[in-house]
């Protein structure tokens, strides 16, 4: 399977950095920083979703390889604790692997390994056209 580019677009506005990713865990990093902050200032919540889903994604499509591709159909995230700076990193790893679907779990956590939030992603496993 071609590995996208994961360093440009959206990764990169996020300012996300990918330091493991296999079939069986991603974990990726980033800085906290005013530019994702919500109007209180402190993380913004959609940031934390990007990041459970892309972690997921990750994670399903190396896991699915050339058997096809992987969309995201449910993404649950929650907020646990207000982070206003630091950096976090997240930990996806499989929950279930179907054959016509995956489930993802995936921990944030910040520096002191606090949970800060967790999320779970539905992926649906798409066959080549």
């Amino acid at each position: 399977m071609e590995i996208p580019d994961l360093t440009g677009g959206f990764v990169a506005l996020l300012g996300l950095k990918i330091e493991e990713a296999s079939a069986d865990r991603v974990v990726i990093s980033w800085q906290v920083r005013p530019e994702l902050h919500q109007p209180f200032g402190i993380q913004h919540g959609g940031v934390y979703c990007a990041v459970v889903e892309s972690a997921a994604s990750m994670g399903g499509a190396l896991w699915l390889a050339d058997r096809g591709t992987v969309v995201g159909v449910s993404n649950q995230t929650d907020f646990l604790r207000a982070v206003r700076d630091g950096e976090l990193t997240a930990v996806g790893t499989p929950v279930h692997r179907g054959r016509s679907q995956q489930l993802w779990q995936v921990e944030i956590t910040d520096a002191d390994g606090q949970l800060v939030a967790r999320g779970q992603v539905r992926l649906q496993n798409l066959s080549p056209s």
